[in-house]
């Protein structure tokens, strides 16, 4: 039974997931409670640590929690469900679309499916900053040391941006934040 609900939920979100791992985070986070997979606070920190290591946070998750749920079998249907629609998707567009994509309406489509997903990748940063710097809306308990660790990154973000031309690296970025919430936190 867990392995056909671990295959339903993953292949829902390999379906419906446009925009790559931040923009499926909030599919990604409806599908995992719904099933009750892992609570909310446990998300969030498998979230964090999918975007501190190699690989698609889709992926990573799926990994995770298939085999937590199911051993070797539950991983290996996960992360099959939540690849195997990008890979279909990718392989029909292909061959549909290869003439296509140079049409003008096709390009306009295009523009606006990037902006949808940039205001989605936005949207889901926000929610996540002031989930960990204020708690949850119904309970709003201020943690002083994420919204100064946030103030902080964010300075470092944006003022490498005026002294270089590319600004920090991300790894770099993902690293000091790493460290700096070691620090704060303890391990």
């Amino acid at each position: 039974m867990i392995l056909l609900e671990l295959l339903a939920g993953f292949l829902e979100i390999g379906l419906f997931s446009f925009g790559g791992g931040y923009g499926a985070i909030p599919l990604i986070r409806e599908v995992v409670l719904s099933y009750g997979w892992i609570e909310e606070e446990k998300l969030a920190y498998i979230i964090a640590v999918s975007e501190s290591t190699p690989g698609p946070i889709m992926v990573n998750m799926a990994t995770y929690i298939g085999s937590v749920k199911a051993g070797v079998p539950g991983a290996v249907i996960a992360t099959a469900a939540v690849i195997l629609p990008a890979f279909l998707i990718v392989i029909l567009l292909t061959v549909l679309l290869k003439k296509l994509v140079e049409k003008g309406a096709v390009q306009s489509m295009l523009g606006a499916l990037t902006s949808c997903v940039i205001g989605v990748i936005l949207a889901t940063g926000v929610f996540m900053i002031l989930t960990n710097c204020i708690g949850s809306f119904t309970e709003i308990a201020v943690d002083y040391t994420a919204v100064i660790l946030t103030a902080v990154l964010g300075t470092v973000y944006f003022g490498s941006k005026l002294i270089w031309k590319n600004g920090i690296s991300p790894i770099l970025l993902i690293c000091i934040a790493g460290v700096a919430g070691v620090i704060a936190y303890g391990v």
